[in-house]
This record gives structure tokens, sequence and C-alpha cells, in this order.
């Protein structure tokens, strides 16, 4: 039996490693990625055609690589890294600690873990224009925070940061960058946690007795990035910092000017120097566009935070960077992140030290003047001319890896030039492909009807026939078909390759693989193998067969509560990656002058939609039948006999579906009806199911009711909401089917009729059911001329003056409508609000304060106010239990006419006493409430519930109305 020593067995770990989480070939050329497939079906313009292999062959030239850390999604300096990515050709990547989840959101109602799920599909279609690969940490965003030390309290000094230096020892790249220095110039706690570990990183991901587990299981090795930097803080530039010192944006005071080395150790103070310039506004003659133009397109789909970005106009642009550390001499100042380190082909050789490496060197030389060829004879006109060149390049570039392999090179220095020459591996083969105009498409394909008896064929003949229908249906375009699979379903998927070039070329195989499939579940019913002549096209045809056990598309990691901080990875084979993979992946194998090439492709679901025409999304599989609560937590007032719950029905059946639906409920607690049953004739209806229960006994504590429906002989106790708004891929965020209701001491006015002004969303309306309120929703029409007396008191949704230009123009009558006895209350708003809409004036400013830790204190500065006496009597007991935050955007001003009865502030902060400002005017009362009521009431707090409560019911207060 072959023996094995220790060493050799961890060698064989780690290039193991090396193949499996290499680039994975064709995510989007020249924009491949090592973290996923190519989900999109068709590429961007800037990753197509002649612009592409223009960007294809600058990386070729060069083994530049970068990685920048950052906190949140839209955090990145994305021109400098389409400048390093598309003008360099360096390998780019992208590490963001979280996903944004404690953030607002100005397109949709999703927030929290939703919202995380959104603003990482933004991120993901932004990094396309970035050119840049994406990776996430465990950690979650817990709410805006105002200093480092609150980011380490909440996520630790190692479960975050191990998280770091696993993805540097991935990635390897030869410099590291980051948009923030790590101290209060960054304006947020998650911030300056990112810019302290892109510098600690420097040192920690080299050492192989940091995170040592990472090295010994994992098979990962060391590595040690030979540079540093840091983009300059504006506050810090020269020339602009303020005789009274840094301002610090995120507590509103001042502190010492200078910026914190973590790599020396030392602070460093006064302005901090621009050691490197990047010339971001860098014109593509390919594009058009300067690499700030192109990534000012992919921040504009971050529109979760920031509505739709604009795009600057043409013309030199710079982003200012400082170095903390380097391992290599270097000047004060730079013109490149990569002065003094060798990015040439040859380069790489030096990974392997003092060791002997001739052969090497040989290669590199060999492959670089292919290269070079290849820059030489490229023409726009006819990009196939180099495809022989690049053919040669990818052959050289295999067979050194092989010499590589077999070499007495040292595991280490094997590791790390197999780690470069697989990234040039996986670059000849995008540059290869886009030179030979060679694309694939892979999309569900409708289900032809039977052919017809009286053909006279049996059997086969049937199979041939009806292959031979769907693939007539080609010429009819792609068809809207189902957008879910199911466990169990039997479909059809068509891959189409395309030869764009007039060169031939052959098809080894094309292939379907099904995640955790032996690969029994797919069948070919056409060729999978043949010539594809220049100019053609060449169709495989196969039945899918989806298991009973098909894994759902969902994240692969969760979390129990919103309280933790940080996720539970349930599959550790993605981690660090921004989804796990679309379950279904097409691929192509072909061969040109000897040499492999490969494609890849998630298949595509189809979707007619209104404007946009036909829309492709990766294809999920998630169950049958998906159940949620219309809400997931609320409360209960304390007395009520009986209370709505409503379930969400949604059917994924491709046909009918019969099935039931019950409550599991606390012992004594009767539902009516008791079960109920629901119908669907086609896949994608859903049905709301209202269950009237009946609690035998309610106290102050909270209770769990879970929604169960029975279908088909399995019962279904999960169900999964669509995140996301039109015009961004979706993705599912599954839930039990539970809704966790606390009884809760409160009361409310009576017969209240409430009008709603929406905002950017939120979950308030739905809360407010809880207390038997139901909300009648203001469009513009109402605003400009309806009857507003009808009601008793208007509700503004949040961000409201922000998003409804309406609400803006037609501020006056609401005005009027206070004045003439009604109620108005303003939930939180950004500082568009700050422009005195209000009876009286008010200041916000256009940095207003923010109270951040959910437990800080609250104090009644007026214990009297009528608004703290009816109907509930509020106590400071009230504000426990609060998620997040106190509130966002309290005023700094306002005119003595308004009542400010509340205080509260963090650690270090003045008091705030502009959360919560009530006036008299006229006959009515105006209200702004900067109090996160919008967080707290779909989480069921009870004492937001119970001061809300006395909000609405403010029309009917006896403090306010003898007042009148």
């Amino acid at each position: 039996m072959k023996t094995y020593s220790v060493k050799s067995l961890v060698f064989q770990v780690a290039m193991g490693l090396i193949c499996s989480l290499a680039p994975r070939l064709n995510a989007e050329p020249p924009c491949w990625t090592q973290a996923n497939e190519r989900e999109d079906a068709q590429a961007i313009p800037e990753n197509r055609g002649v612009a592409a292999l223009s960007v294809a062959l600058q990386q070729l030239h060069t083994r530049a690589s970068m990685l920048m850390v950052t906190a949140h999604p839209d955090d990145e300096d994305g021109a400098t890294l389409a400048y390093a990515s598309r003008t360099l050709g360096a390998q780019v990547s992208l590490l963001t600690l979280n996903r944004g989840e404690g953030g607002a959101n100005e397109m949709s109602a999703d927030l929290w873990d939703a919202l995380g799920l959104v603003r990482t599909e933004e991120l993901l279609q932004a990094d396309r224009y970035y050119c840049a690969s994406q990776y996430f940490t465990v950690a979650a965003d817990y709410g805006f925070s105002k200093g480092l030390d609150e980011a380490l309290q909440k996520w630790g000094n190692d479960l975050v940061f191990a998280d770091v230096v696993r993805v540097v020892r991935l990635t390897r790249p030869l410099v590291i960058t980051s948009a923030f220095v790590g101290g209060p110039s960054d304006g947020h706690g998650n911030h300056a946690a990112a810019g302290m570990w892109a510098q600690k990183v420097f040192a920690a991901a080299g050492d192989p007795k940091i995170f040592p587990d990472q090295i010994i299981r994992e098979g990962l090795r060391p590595w040690n990035p030979l540079k540093e930097y840091a983009r300059v803080p504006f506050s810090l530039a020269q020339g602009s910092i303020s005789p009274k010192g840094l301002y610090d944006y995120a507590t509103h005071r001042w502190a010492p000017a200078g910026v914190q080395n973590y790599i020396s150790g030392k602070f460093e103070p006064g302005s901090v120097s621009a050691t490197v310039q990047v010339p971001v506004g860098s014109y593509s003659t390919a594009d058009g566009l300067s690499d700030q133009q192109i990534s000012r397109t992919g921040l504009g789909f971050q529109k979760s935070q920031n509505g739709g970005s604009a795009i600057p106009a043409a013309g030199p642009a710079a982003s200012a960077y400082h170095r903390f550390g380097s391992r290599i001499s270097a000047a004060d100042q730079e013109k490149s992140f990569f002065d003094g380190i060798d990015i040439s082909l040859q380069g790489i050789g030096g990974l392997a030290g003092n060791e002997e490496h001739g052969f090497l060197i040989q290669g590199l030389d060999s492959i670089n003047g292919l290269v070079e060829q290849a820059f030489r004879s490229y023409s726009v006109l006819d990009p196939s001319t180099i495809a022989p060149v690049l053919a040669q390049g990818l052959k050289a570039t295999n067979a050194l890896m092989d010499q590589v392999n077999g070499s007495t090179l040292s595991a280490d220095a094997k590791y790390d030039v197999l780690h470069e020459l697989k990234v040039k591996q996986a670059q000849f083969n995008d540059a290869l492909t886009l030179a030979l105009g060679l694309s694939m498409t892979a999309n569900v394909t409708e289900e032809p009807p039977p052919p017809p008896a009286a053909s006279g064929k049996a059997g086969p003949g049937n199979d041939e026939e009806r292959s031979a229908a769907r693939l007539l249906a080609r010429f009819r375009g792609d068809q809207p078909t189902f957008q879910m699979a199911t466990p169990g379903q039997h479909f059809p998927v068509l891959v189409h390759v395309a030869e764009g070039s007039p060169i031939s070329l052959t098809i080894v195989n094309v292939s379907l693989d099904l995640e955790g499939s032996s690969g029994s579940a797919i069948q070919p019913e056409r060729n999978q193998a043949g010539q594809l002549q220049g100019g053609g096209v060449f169709n495989t045809l196969f039945e899918v067969n989806l298991p009973e056990n098909a894994r759902y598309t969902r994240p692969y990691f969760d979390r129990p509560s919103l309280e933790q901080p940080y996720y539970d990875v349930r599959e550790p084979q993605y981690k660090n990656m921004a989804l796990a993979p679309y379950p279904l992946q097409a691929r192509v194998l072909a061969t040109y002058n000897d040499v492999q090439i490969q494609l890849s492709e998630a298949v595509q679901t189809v979707e007619r939609e209104v404007g946009p025409g036909l829309v492709f999304h990766p294809m999920p599989i998630g169950p049958a039948i998906s159940i949620t609560m219309q809400q997931s937590a609320g409360i209960i007032p304390l007395g009520k006999t009986a209370f709505p719950v409503s379930v969400r029905i949604h059917s994924n059946v491709k046909g009918p579906a019969l099935g039931s639906i019950r409550l599991d409920m606390p012992a004594g607690w009767k539902s009516e009806p008791a079960k109920d049953a629901f119908s669907f004739a086609q896949e994608g209806q859903e049905q709301i199911v209202t269950f009237n229960v009946s609690p035998g006994h309610l106290a102050e504590q909270a209770y769990r009711i879970t929604a169960v429906a029975s279908y088909d002989n399995r019962d279904y106790k999960e169900g999964y909401i669509q995140v996301g708004y039109p015009g961004l891929r979706p993705y599912y965020l599954y839930n039990d089917a539970t809704y966790q209701a606390t009884g809760t001491n409160v009361k409310v006015g009576t017969d209240l009729q409430v009008g709603y002004i929406e905002g950017s969303g939120d979950d308030v309306p739905a809360s407010l059911a809880n207390l038997g309120i139901h909300v009648h929703f203001l469009a513009q029409e109402d605003l400009a001329s309806g009857d507003l007396g009808k009601f008793n008191v208007i509700l503004i949704g949040v961000r409201a003056y922000a998003v409804r230009p309406d609400l803006r123009t037609y501020n006056g009558r609401l005005l009027n409508y206070v004045k003439s006895g009604g109620t108005v209350v303003v939930q939180y708003q950004t500082p568009e609000f700050d422009h005195n809409f209000g009876p009286y004036p008010y200041s916000m400013t256009s940095d207003p304060e923010e109270v951040t830790d959910e437990s800080s204190p609250v104090t009644l500065v007026d214990p009297s106010s009528p608004i703290f006496k009816w109907p509930n009597v509020i106590t400071t007991k009230d504000f426990d239990g609060w998620v997040e935050e106190r509130g966002s955007k309290f005023m700094s001003t306002w005119d003595p006419q308004y009542q400010a009865p509340l205080e509260t502030h963090d650690q270090g902060q003045d008091p705030q006493k502009g959360g919560l400002l009530i006036a008299r005017y006229g006959s009515g009362v105006y209200v702004y409430t900067a109090y996160a009521f919008y967080r707290e009431l779909p989480l069921g707090v009870p004492g937001a519930y119970r001061l809300f409560a006395n909000l609405v019911s403010l029309p009917q207060n006896p403090g306010y109305v003898e007042k009148k």
C-alpha cells in the first residue's frame, strides 16, 4: 500500500483546493469570477465583443491583482476597481463585510435580511461593471454604528476577521486597498472596522499561526500581500483640515486630526498624504466611456440606497490613496498601486524564490511572447485572426502547469505558481472565446404537445417528433416558462451554442449539471457533440427530471434572530461567496487547434413583462406549496377575545392543486375555521386564508402560531418571499410559517379613520391592523383634491418627502387639514424634509443626529404631557426590547410652538430631544417623530405599539381635545 507523508497529504489537499476554488470559467468574459458561474443570460455591453476582448488581452499581459475591503454594498470605490481591472488589466476582488441589512430602502418594503439579499443582488449587478469578483464575510449589518468599539463589540475580534484573512489567502492579491482608513474620519463604526482589518490582514494572512485551521483543514496557504492602501478621507486631505481638528460625522464631535496606522502601530497626525492619484477618468476608446462612468453605471443598480445613480460628465478625475504599508521599497509618490512590483508574466517566476525554476522562466517568456503577438495582430474588424495565437498561449499555459506539478519545486512554491497560472488559464479561455465570437444560452423551453397518433409512429418515433417540435419552437423565439421549478418536476432545457467567427471548431460535449445529482436526473434527447461550422449554431436538448429531494434555491446562510449580528453558515462549501450557485448549470466543452474551451451558464427561465419584454432569470428550485404569514410578528391587545391570523399560500404546482391549511397553536387556543381548503387551477396563483383565533388565555408574554399546509401527502411549514423590485434579479428568503404574537396591554381610540401616505415602503399599515386599524392609502389625487377631512388622522410613511413629489407639492393642503382640526403624524424622514414643511420652523440639517443604540436610555422630559397619558400610560419601560436603534434624523432646532416631551442619546452624545415634536396648529395637531416605529412595529415590540397607539389616538386625546 502506498504511503504518504503528512506534508504530501497537505499539499494534495491544497492542490485540490486550487482546482475547486479556482476561477470558474466564463462567468462573464472578461470579468470571470472566482465565486460564481455566469448567472445572467446576457453580458453587459462592456463585457461583450471587441470591448471585452480589449480588456481580456490587457489582463493576459499582467499578473497584477488587488483586493478592496469595504463594509457595506455601495461603500466601494467602483471607479478605482474599474480602472484597475479594465485599464490596468488587474485581477480585482471586492470583499464586503456585510450585506447592508440594517439600512433603509428607497425601492421596496424589504428590510433586515430581505434587504440584505436585495443589496447583495444590487452589488452583484454593479460588480459586472467593476469587473470584480465578490466576497462577503458572515457579518450582518446591525444598523448605524458610531464607532469602531461598537463594531468590535458586536462582531468580536476574530469571527469576522477570520473571514477577511480567509479571503486574502484565497484570492492572494499583490495589493490590498480599502475605501476606509479605520478611524473617526470613516463616519461609521462598520467602515472603521473595514479600514482597520484591511490593514491588519496585511500581516495576519501570511502568519500560519493565525487561524491555522484554514491551513490545516481547508488546505489554504499563508499569503503576504506586498502593499496596503486606503482612500484618503476628504476631511483629512491636505488643505482640508479645520483648525478644530477632525470632525467626526458619526458622533458630531471634534477629534484630533490624523489616522492610526495599524501596520506600523503608530498614529500619523495631521493631514493624510496621497501616495497615488488613481486616474479614474481614463477614457476607454472601446467603450466610449471613462472607467468612472462605467463604474457609476454599476453603482446606479444599487437603487435601494441611492434611488439610481447619475453618470458624471467625461473628463479628468482622480481618486487619492494613501499607502499604509509595503514589503518592498516604495517611493513617497507613486503612479500606480503596482509601482515596484514585477507584474509582468515573468514575475510569476518570482514566487519560486531561490528554488531552481529555469523551466518556469522559459515557459513564462514563451507565454508572454504569444500574448504580445496577439496584441500586435489584433484587429477589431476580425478578432478571430488572433485565435490561433491565443490557442497556442492556452496550450503553453496548460503545458507549463503540468511541468510545475511534476517539478521539484516546494509545495509552497507550486501552490503560489499554480494559483497564478490558473488565472492565466481562465483568461486565455475567456480571450479565445471572445475572439471566436463563441456564445451560449441555456433556457428552459416549452413542452410541445405530443405528436398525433395518426402519424403512424410509435415509441422512439414519437420522441423524435417531440424533439423536432421543440427545436422548431426555437424559430418562434423563447416563450414564457414557469418561474419556479419544484422537486419531482420534469421539463426540457435547450442549450444553444453559436459561433460568430468564420472559424469552425468541434463541440466535444454539451452537458447539464444538477447540484446534488449523480447525473441520472438529466437525459440528453439530441446530439451532445459534433462540428460547429463558422457562423453556425449547435443545439442540444435535455430532459430534466428533478429528484424529489432536490434542494431549494435559498441563502446558504441564516441566523436565528435579528439580535445575532452574524450569520450561521449552513453550507460551508459556499462560505464567503455572495450566494450559492444556481442549481442547474449548462456547460459546453469545445476544441479548437488542439486546446479545450469551456463555457458555462446557469439555466434560465423566461418571463414576459410589459415594457421590458422577455426577461430571463436563473432557474430556482422551490417548494410545490409555499406558505408565509402575512405578519411574522405582532401584538394581541389584552382582553381581546379573538383576532385574525392571515396566511398566504402560493402554488408552484404545474397544474391544479388541492390541499388544506391549519394552524398549530398554544394549548387551549382555537381557530375558526379549524381547517380550511385551498384550491388552485394553475401555478403562480395565491390564496390568503384568514383564521379567527380565540386565545384560551392572554398574558403579557410571547405566543407562537404555526401554519401547516397539507398537499399531496406532505406537510409544508415554511415558505419564501421574493425580494427585490422590478428590474432587479429576484432572490428568495425562506422563513418558517410562524407568527409570534405578544400579549400587550394596549388601547387605542375608537372608530378611527386613518389615512396613510406611503413613502419608500414600510410595514406600519399592516402592523396597525393588530390594533384594529385599517388604513386608507392616499394617492396623488387624494392629496390634490380629495376630502381629507373624513380622516381623524393622516400618517406619513418613512422617506415619503424624498420619494413623493406630490406630497411636497400639496403639503399646504395637509397644513390646512391640520388647521381645520385634523392630526398629521410624520414618521422618520430624510433631509429632503428639511424645508419647513411643518406649521412652524424647524431644522434637521444635512447631517442629522441618530441614536443608534437600541438600549440607550430614554427620559420623559415632560411626564405630564397628554401624549403619555391616554389611552396608554407611557413609562420608560415601554422602551425596553427595541431593536437596532432608537431613531434616526432627529431635529436639531425647532420653534417654541413645538413641544419636545422625550429625550434620548447614545453614550457620549449630547441629549437629543428632537425625536418627538408635537405642535398645536389651529384646531389640530402636527407631529414629527424620528423614533424607529417602522422597525419596531413589524417586530412586535410592545412598548412601541403602546406609544404609537397614543399618537394615532391624538384626535380623541382628552388633553388635546379640551384645549382645541
